[in-house]
């Protein structure tokens, strides 16, 4: 085995091509979608995208340390290994990684240039952050690196050593989902529908529907810096989030 400042993937002599070890690019990827997601939902509902700023400059960083440097080196991949330090390694192709990471280079710049560089606010953010999300979700939760599949399409040399020997089982032996189970999902689904029917129609939804105890206080004088202050942006508005936004903003 041997290590370079410059390198991208280990070289094992038992493996025919660069490698990384999964568990440590999963564990990475949970570390980044819990900070993706806390930044995403302070700017969906709250209308606060300073964190979402941090955090683009943030995963742009660490990800040009992966790409263009050594995965080694990146942050978010240190911790995770530390995290899996007593865990067997399983090692997977670095190619298909490398690929798969570029993807998130480009909308790491993309945002960049969107919320950082030129503070845009509207749907387009929503639609990339929401890209993201997804693409480390299904890497930390399930070990499908989407962007290892598009390698495929891309690529004449077909990817080797993927997550869980995907790419060597032949497809008889891959598991499947019986009929019963298709049978107690679907009914786990629709007993969910009905508690969620029965919540909102018995719960109030508002603060104004709770019931209050004793009498309202007078109404004083309108503060014009109170007024300014909850104006709804136009984001929220083309989000179709006013009276949310106004609900987290504490505005009536």
């Amino acid at each position: 085995m041997t290590h370079s400042p410059f390198r991208f993937g280990e070289i094992r002599p038992e493996f025919g091509v660069p490698v990384l070890n999964e568990r440590a690019v999963r564990a990475s990827a949970g570390l980044l979608f819990f900070f993706a997601i806390v930044s995403f939902m302070n700017a969906f509902l709250m209308g606060n995208f300073q964190p979402t700023r941090v955090f683009v400059v943030t995963f742009l960083l660490d990800f040009t340390i992966r790409i263009f440097i050594n995965p080694r080196y990146a942050p978010s991949l240190i911790v995770g290994q530390w995290f899996v330090r007593k865990q067997q390694p399983e090692y997977v192709g670095a190619p298909q990684k490398r690929f798969a990471w570029a993807i998130g280079f480009v909308l790491a710049l993309v945002m960049l240039y969107l919320v950082v560089l030129n503070n845009v606010i509207g749907p387009i953010n929503m639609v990339v952050c929401s890209l993201c999300l997804i693409l480390l979700f299904f890497e930390t939760a399930f070990g499908i690196c989407i962007g290892c599949k598009l390698y495929n399409l891309f690529n004449k040399e077909q990817a080797q050593l993927c997550p869980g020997g995907m790419c060597e089982l032949a497809p008889g032996q891959r598991s499947s989902t019986s009929i019963p189970q298709l049978i107690i999902l679907v009914l786990f689904a629709l007993t969910v529908v009905a508690v969620a029917q029965w919540v909102y129609r018995t719960a109030p939804t508002r603060l104004s529907q709770i019931p209050q105890t004793g009498s309202a206080a007078p109404a004083g004088p309108v503060d014009p810096a109170e007024v300014e202050r909850c104006k709804v942006p136009e984001f929220a508005k083309a989000l179709g989030h006013e009276e949310k936004w106004k609900l987290h903003n504490n505005c009536r």
